[in-house]
Protein backbone atom coordinates (compact mmCIF):
# COMPACT_ATOMS: atom_id res chain seq x y z
CA UNK A 1 0.00 0.00 0.00
CA UNK A 2 2.76 2.15 0.43
CA UNK A 3 3.60 2.28 -3.29
CA UNK A 4 0.08 2.57 -4.12
CA UNK A 5 0.16 5.76 -1.73
CA UNK A 6 3.19 7.35 -3.03
CA UNK A 7 1.85 6.80 -6.83
CA UNK A 8 -1.42 8.97 -5.55
CA UNK A 9 1.07 11.33 -3.83
CA UNK A 10 2.64 12.07 -6.88
CA UNK A 11 -0.31 12.46 -8.89
CA UNK A 12 -1.98 14.85 -6.78
CA UNK A 13 0.87 17.03 -6.84
CA UNK A 14 1.20 16.55 -10.94
CA UNK A 15 -1.93 17.76 -11.60
CA UNK A 16 -3.16 19.46 -8.44
CA UNK A 17 -0.17 22.30 -9.05
CA UNK A 18 -1.50 23.00 -12.57
CA UNK A 19 -5.06 22.60 -12.12
CA UNK A 20 -4.68 24.85 -8.71
CA UNK A 21 -2.94 27.85 -10.64
CA UNK A 22 -4.62 27.46 -13.65
CA UNK A 23 -8.11 28.14 -11.54
CA UNK A 24 -6.58 30.99 -9.59
CA UNK A 25 -5.46 32.65 -12.88
CA UNK A 26 -8.58 32.37 -14.45
CA UNK A 27 -10.92 33.26 -11.65
CA UNK A 28 -8.65 36.36 -10.21
CA UNK A 29 -6.35 37.00 -13.27
CA UNK A 30 -7.86 37.00 -16.50
CA UNK A 31 -10.29 39.68 -16.36
CA UNK A 32 -8.25 41.94 -14.70
CA UNK A 33 -7.36 45.36 -16.14
CA UNK A 34 -4.00 45.95 -17.78
CA UNK A 35 -3.26 48.78 -15.96
CA UNK A 36 -1.24 50.30 -18.94
CA UNK A 37 -0.92 53.20 -21.41
CA UNK A 38 -2.58 51.98 -24.54
CA UNK A 39 -3.20 54.89 -27.09
CA UNK A 40 -5.23 53.96 -30.72
CA UNK A 41 -3.53 56.93 -31.88
CA UNK A 42 0.05 55.56 -31.23
CA UNK A 43 1.74 54.65 -34.96
CA UNK A 44 5.28 54.10 -35.27
CA UNK A 45 7.28 52.43 -37.59
CA UNK A 46 7.48 48.70 -37.35
CA UNK A 47 9.99 46.06 -38.97
CA UNK A 48 8.04 42.71 -39.79
CA UNK A 49 10.79 40.14 -39.71
CA UNK A 50 10.68 36.94 -41.56
CA UNK A 51 12.83 33.98 -41.64
CA UNK A 52 12.06 31.35 -44.47
CA UNK A 53 13.62 28.26 -46.07
CA UNK A 54 11.73 26.14 -48.31
CA UNK A 55 8.24 28.26 -47.89
CA UNK A 56 7.01 28.72 -51.26
CA UNK A 57 4.07 27.04 -50.58
CA UNK A 58 3.24 29.83 -48.11
CA UNK A 59 5.28 32.36 -48.73
CA UNK A 60 3.00 34.72 -51.50
CA UNK A 61 -0.05 33.99 -48.98
CA UNK A 62 2.00 35.43 -45.98
CA UNK A 63 3.02 39.20 -47.91
CA UNK A 64 -0.36 39.25 -49.47
CA UNK A 65 -1.28 38.74 -45.19
CA UNK A 66 1.36 41.40 -44.04
CA UNK A 67 0.41 43.89 -47.11
CA UNK A 68 -3.26 43.33 -46.15
CA UNK A 69 -2.46 44.90 -42.71
CA UNK A 70 -4.69 48.17 -41.58
CA UNK A 71 -1.43 49.68 -40.46
CA UNK A 72 0.26 52.73 -43.19
CA UNK A 73 2.10 51.29 -45.79
CA UNK A 74 4.44 54.17 -45.20
CA UNK A 75 5.20 52.70 -41.25
CA UNK A 76 5.97 49.50 -42.37
CA UNK A 77 9.22 47.43 -43.68
CA UNK A 78 9.42 44.18 -44.03
CA UNK A 79 12.79 42.29 -44.12
CA UNK A 80 12.69 38.39 -45.61
CA UNK A 81 15.71 36.56 -44.53
CA UNK A 82 15.87 33.57 -46.93
CA UNK A 83 18.35 30.68 -45.71
CA UNK A 84 19.26 28.83 -48.66
CA UNK A 85 15.78 27.57 -49.84
CA UNK A 86 16.03 24.94 -52.30
CA UNK A 87 12.70 25.52 -53.84
CA UNK A 88 11.54 28.50 -55.45
CA UNK A 89 10.80 30.68 -52.13
CA UNK A 90 13.67 33.40 -53.09
CA UNK A 91 12.47 34.05 -56.50
CA UNK A 92 8.77 34.10 -55.25
CA UNK A 93 9.99 36.95 -52.99
CA UNK A 94 11.70 38.66 -55.53
CA UNK A 95 8.25 38.38 -57.79
CA UNK A 96 6.32 39.59 -54.92
CA UNK A 97 8.36 42.79 -54.87
CA UNK A 98 8.02 43.78 -58.22
CA UNK A 99 3.89 43.82 -57.82
CA UNK A 100 4.22 45.78 -55.10
CA UNK A 101 6.37 49.12 -55.22
CA UNK A 102 4.63 50.89 -52.21
CA UNK A 103 5.94 48.79 -49.38
CA UNK A 104 9.31 48.64 -48.27
CA UNK A 105 10.51 44.88 -48.45
CA UNK A 106 13.99 43.50 -48.08
CA UNK A 107 15.28 39.84 -49.34
CA UNK A 108 18.05 38.94 -47.29
CA UNK A 109 19.74 35.80 -49.27
CA UNK A 110 22.24 33.72 -47.35
CA UNK A 111 24.06 31.66 -49.07
CA UNK A 112 24.39 28.55 -46.55
CA UNK A 113 21.43 27.68 -44.04
CA UNK A 114 22.22 28.26 -40.13
CA UNK A 115 19.28 27.85 -38.59
CA UNK A 116 16.71 29.92 -37.40
CA UNK A 117 18.45 32.52 -34.47
CA UNK A 118 21.11 32.86 -37.75
CA UNK A 119 18.55 33.78 -39.53
CA UNK A 120 16.91 36.87 -37.00
CA UNK A 121 20.23 38.09 -35.80
CA UNK A 122 21.17 38.80 -39.68
CA UNK A 123 17.92 40.24 -39.88
CA UNK A 124 18.59 42.88 -36.94
CA UNK A 125 21.28 44.37 -39.31
CA UNK A 126 18.80 46.02 -41.90
CA UNK A 127 16.28 47.42 -40.02
CA UNK A 128 16.04 50.85 -40.29
CA UNK A 129 17.17 53.76 -37.46
CA UNK A 130 13.29 54.63 -37.67
CA UNK A 131 12.01 51.84 -36.53
CA UNK A 132 10.35 51.52 -33.29
CA UNK A 133 9.07 48.06 -32.73
CA UNK A 134 10.45 44.52 -34.68
CA UNK A 135 8.04 42.00 -35.07
CA UNK A 136 9.44 38.25 -35.59
CA UNK A 137 6.90 35.80 -38.04
CA UNK A 138 6.56 32.76 -39.65
CA UNK A 139 5.84 31.88 -43.19
CA UNK A 140 3.13 29.72 -42.53
CA UNK A 141 1.07 32.45 -40.07
CA UNK A 142 -1.85 35.03 -40.73
CA UNK A 143 -2.92 37.26 -39.18
CA UNK A 144 -6.01 39.36 -38.27
CA UNK A 145 -6.06 42.35 -40.41
CA UNK A 146 -6.07 44.55 -37.22
CA UNK A 147 -2.99 42.59 -35.44
CA UNK A 148 -0.26 44.65 -36.47
CA UNK A 149 -2.67 47.90 -35.30
CA UNK A 150 -3.52 46.55 -32.13
CA UNK A 151 -0.02 45.05 -31.26
CA UNK A 152 1.47 48.99 -31.73
CA UNK A 153 -1.10 50.72 -28.79
CA UNK A 154 0.73 48.80 -26.17
CA UNK A 155 3.84 49.89 -26.58
CA UNK A 156 2.66 53.27 -25.65
CA UNK A 157 3.32 52.23 -22.43
CA UNK A 158 7.50 52.56 -21.79
CA UNK A 159 6.80 49.77 -19.48
CA UNK A 160 5.62 47.31 -22.54
CA UNK A 161 9.45 45.39 -24.04
CA UNK A 162 7.32 42.38 -26.13
CA UNK A 163 3.99 41.69 -27.20
CA UNK A 164 2.92 37.89 -28.22
CA UNK A 165 -0.68 36.89 -29.63
CA UNK A 166 -2.36 33.99 -28.72
CA UNK A 167 -2.46 31.04 -31.51
CA UNK A 168 -5.48 29.71 -32.98
CA UNK A 169 -4.48 26.63 -35.28
CA UNK A 170 -6.66 25.93 -38.62
CA UNK A 171 -7.35 22.32 -37.93
CA UNK A 172 -7.71 20.13 -34.84
CA UNK A 173 -5.81 16.90 -35.86
CA UNK A 174 -4.21 16.12 -32.02
CA UNK A 175 -6.42 17.97 -29.78
CA UNK A 176 -4.16 21.27 -30.06
CA UNK A 177 -6.57 23.76 -29.90
CA UNK A 178 -8.04 22.01 -26.40
CA UNK A 179 -4.64 22.96 -25.15
CA UNK A 180 -4.40 26.32 -26.29
CA UNK A 181 -7.26 27.35 -24.74
CA UNK A 182 -5.55 26.15 -21.30
CA UNK A 183 -2.34 27.71 -22.61
CA UNK A 184 -4.08 30.96 -23.82
CA UNK A 185 -5.74 31.17 -20.42
CA UNK A 186 -2.86 31.04 -18.50
CA UNK A 187 -0.33 33.36 -21.07
CA UNK A 188 -3.07 36.40 -20.86
CA UNK A 189 -3.79 36.05 -17.00
CA UNK A 190 0.21 35.75 -15.88
CA UNK A 191 0.57 39.00 -18.66
CA UNK A 192 -2.41 40.95 -16.53
CA UNK A 193 -0.43 40.20 -13.40
CA UNK A 194 3.00 41.43 -14.84
CA UNK A 195 4.24 38.97 -17.82
CA UNK A 196 4.57 35.68 -19.38
CA UNK A 197 7.88 33.62 -19.65
CA UNK A 198 6.35 31.71 -22.75
CA UNK A 199 6.03 33.52 -26.16
CA UNK A 200 5.15 32.66 -29.69
CA UNK A 201 7.12 32.51 -33.06
CA UNK A 202 4.01 33.92 -35.66
CA UNK A 203 3.99 37.29 -33.40
CA UNK A 204 6.38 38.15 -31.50
CA UNK A 205 6.87 42.21 -31.24
CA UNK A 206 9.84 43.91 -29.52
CA UNK A 207 10.79 47.25 -28.63
CA UNK A 208 13.38 48.02 -30.94
CA UNK A 209 15.50 50.15 -28.76
CA UNK A 210 15.74 47.04 -26.38
CA UNK A 211 17.41 44.96 -29.47
CA UNK A 212 20.51 47.58 -29.98
CA UNK A 213 21.01 47.93 -26.12
CA UNK A 214 21.04 44.78 -25.17
CA UNK A 215 20.49 42.41 -28.17
CA UNK A 216 18.62 38.76 -27.96
CA UNK A 217 20.00 35.76 -26.13
CA UNK A 218 22.14 33.81 -28.37
CA UNK A 219 22.94 30.02 -26.91
CA UNK A 220 21.86 27.33 -29.09
CA UNK A 221 18.05 26.53 -28.94
CA UNK A 222 17.39 30.02 -28.22
CA UNK A 223 13.81 31.11 -29.88
CA UNK A 224 10.54 33.01 -29.21
CA UNK A 225 10.23 32.28 -25.86
CA UNK A 226 13.63 32.53 -24.97
CA UNK A 227 13.43 36.48 -26.70
CA UNK A 228 10.19 36.91 -24.90
CA UNK A 229 11.48 35.81 -21.34
CA UNK A 230 14.57 37.66 -22.17
CA UNK A 231 12.63 40.83 -22.03
CA UNK A 232 11.27 40.26 -18.98
CA UNK A 233 13.88 39.26 -17.27
CA UNK A 234 15.57 43.19 -18.40
CA UNK A 235 12.73 44.68 -16.19
CA UNK A 236 10.39 45.01 -19.18
CA UNK A 237 7.15 43.31 -19.16
CA UNK A 238 6.67 40.38 -21.30
CA UNK A 239 3.18 40.09 -22.51
CA UNK A 240 0.40 38.25 -25.04
CA UNK A 241 -2.29 40.49 -25.60
CA UNK A 242 -5.97 39.13 -25.26
CA UNK A 243 -7.69 40.95 -28.50
CA UNK A 244 -4.83 39.57 -30.86
CA UNK A 245 -4.98 36.47 -32.93
CA UNK A 246 -3.34 34.64 -35.05
CA UNK A 247 -4.15 31.56 -37.18
CA UNK A 248 -1.90 28.70 -37.95
CA UNK A 249 -1.86 25.49 -39.39
CA UNK A 250 -0.77 21.89 -38.32
CA UNK A 251 2.06 21.26 -40.72
CA UNK A 252 4.14 17.95 -41.05
CA UNK A 253 4.93 15.18 -38.09
CA UNK A 254 2.62 16.78 -35.18
CA UNK A 255 5.35 15.04 -33.07
CA UNK A 256 8.22 16.11 -34.40
CA UNK A 257 6.61 19.66 -34.21
CA UNK A 258 5.80 19.03 -30.75
CA UNK A 259 8.76 17.48 -29.37
CA UNK A 260 10.91 20.69 -30.90
CA UNK A 261 8.58 23.10 -29.28
CA UNK A 262 9.25 21.10 -26.26
CA UNK A 263 12.69 21.51 -26.62
CA UNK A 264 12.94 24.78 -26.91
CA UNK A 265 10.36 25.63 -24.01
CA UNK A 266 13.04 23.65 -22.03
CA UNK A 267 16.04 25.33 -22.87
CA UNK A 268 14.44 28.62 -22.28
CA UNK A 269 13.74 27.77 -18.52
CA UNK A 270 16.93 26.07 -18.48
CA UNK A 271 19.45 28.52 -20.47
CA UNK A 272 18.15 32.14 -20.50
CA UNK A 273 17.96 33.45 -16.91
CA UNK A 274 21.77 32.10 -16.71
CA UNK A 275 22.52 34.08 -20.22
CA UNK A 276 21.31 37.22 -18.77
CA UNK A 277 23.32 37.37 -15.33
CA UNK A 278 26.41 35.93 -17.23
CA UNK A 279 26.26 39.11 -19.63
CA UNK A 280 25.05 40.95 -16.44
CA UNK A 281 21.51 42.79 -17.76
CA UNK A 282 19.62 41.01 -15.44
CA UNK A 283 17.16 42.83 -13.22
CA UNK A 284 15.10 40.94 -10.94
CA UNK A 285 11.38 41.94 -10.57
CA UNK A 286 9.40 40.21 -7.87
CA UNK A 287 6.29 39.34 -9.40
CA UNK A 288 7.97 37.73 -12.76
CA UNK A 289 10.35 35.96 -9.96
CA UNK A 290 6.68 34.15 -8.88
CA UNK A 291 5.49 33.30 -12.25
CA UNK A 292 8.93 32.03 -13.58
CA UNK A 293 9.15 29.56 -10.61
CA UNK A 294 6.03 28.01 -11.11
CA UNK A 295 6.18 27.64 -15.09
CA UNK A 296 9.69 26.67 -14.60
CA UNK A 297 8.41 23.72 -12.17
CA UNK A 298 5.88 22.65 -14.97
CA UNK A 299 7.81 22.20 -17.37
CA UNK A 300 11.22 21.20 -15.97
CA UNK A 301 10.03 18.89 -12.89
CA UNK A 302 6.37 18.62 -13.41
CA UNK A 303 6.18 15.98 -16.18
CA UNK A 304 8.62 13.48 -14.32
CA UNK A 305 6.25 13.29 -11.55
CA UNK A 306 3.80 11.67 -13.32
CA UNK A 307 6.33 9.19 -15.09
CA UNK A 308 7.68 8.33 -11.88
CA UNK A 309 3.87 7.75 -11.11
CA UNK A 310 3.46 5.44 -13.39
CA UNK A 311 6.65 3.64 -12.95
CA UNK A 312 5.47 3.43 -9.23
CA UNK A 313 2.91 1.81 -10.36
CA UNK A 314 3.88 -0.72 -12.64
CA UNK A 315 6.29 -2.11 -9.95
CA UNK A 316 3.28 -2.34 -7.84
CA UNK A 317 1.33 -4.44 -10.58
CA UNK A 318 4.22 -6.25 -11.19
CA UNK A 319 4.20 -7.22 -6.97
CA UNK A 320 0.62 -8.15 -7.87
CA UNK A 321 -1.37 -5.37 -6.13
CA UNK A 322 -4.61 -5.62 -7.65
CA UNK A 323 -5.44 -1.22 -6.35
CA UNK A 324 -2.56 -0.44 -8.42
CA UNK A 325 -3.86 -2.15 -11.27
CA UNK A 326 -7.17 -0.34 -10.67
CA UNK A 327 -5.35 3.22 -10.40
CA UNK A 328 -3.63 2.39 -13.60
CA UNK A 329 -6.76 1.52 -15.28
CA UNK A 330 -8.53 4.69 -14.16
CA UNK A 331 -5.99 6.75 -16.05
CA UNK A 332 -6.46 4.98 -19.07
CA UNK A 333 -9.96 5.18 -18.60
CA UNK A 334 -9.65 9.15 -18.39
CA UNK A 335 -8.08 9.29 -21.92
CA UNK A 336 -11.24 9.55 -23.51
CA UNK A 337 -11.60 12.78 -22.09
CA UNK A 338 -10.53 15.02 -24.28
CA UNK A 339 -8.68 18.01 -22.13
CA UNK A 340 -6.85 14.73 -19.97
CA UNK A 341 -5.83 13.40 -23.16
CA UNK A 342 -4.15 16.85 -24.20
CA UNK A 343 -2.46 17.30 -20.93
CA UNK A 344 -0.81 13.62 -21.36
CA UNK A 345 0.55 14.46 -24.96
CA UNK A 346 2.15 17.36 -23.63
CA UNK A 347 3.50 15.74 -20.83
CA UNK A 348 4.67 13.48 -22.50
CA UNK A 349 6.52 16.11 -25.13
CA UNK A 350 8.12 17.36 -22.23
CA UNK A 351 9.76 14.36 -21.01
CA UNK A 352 10.68 13.26 -24.92
CA UNK A 353 12.57 16.84 -25.24
CA UNK A 354 14.27 16.69 -22.14
CA UNK A 355 15.94 13.29 -22.88
CA UNK A 356 16.41 14.44 -26.45
CA UNK A 357 17.70 17.54 -25.14
CA UNK A 358 20.48 15.78 -23.29
CA UNK A 359 22.21 14.74 -26.59
CA UNK A 360 21.16 17.01 -29.40
CA UNK A 361 22.35 20.50 -29.98
CA UNK A 362 19.86 20.93 -33.11
CA UNK A 363 20.07 24.29 -34.38
CA UNK A 364 18.90 23.29 -37.65
CA UNK A 365 15.32 21.63 -37.97
CA UNK A 366 14.15 19.67 -40.62
CA UNK A 367 10.69 20.08 -42.02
Amino acid sequence: MLLELLALVLAGIHFGVPLIYYLYLKSRCLNKSWNIKIEEIYKPKVTIVLPTYNEAEFIWQRLDNIYAQDYPKELMEVVVVDSASEDRTADLVKKWISEHNNIDLKLIEEPVRKGKLSAVLESLKYVSSESSIVIFTDADALWEPNALRKATMYFADPTIGAVTSSIVYSNDKTFENTYRDYYNTVRIAESKIYSTPVHNGPFLAIRTELLRKFGLPVFPGSDDSSFGSYIALLGFRAIQADDIAVKEPVRGSQFRRKVRRAQHLLLNFLKTKQYAKKIGVYESTETFEKIWKIEWWLHVVNPWLLITCIIVLLISVSCGSFAALIILGMGLMFLTLKTYRAWILQQLYLVIAAVRNLWTKETLWSK
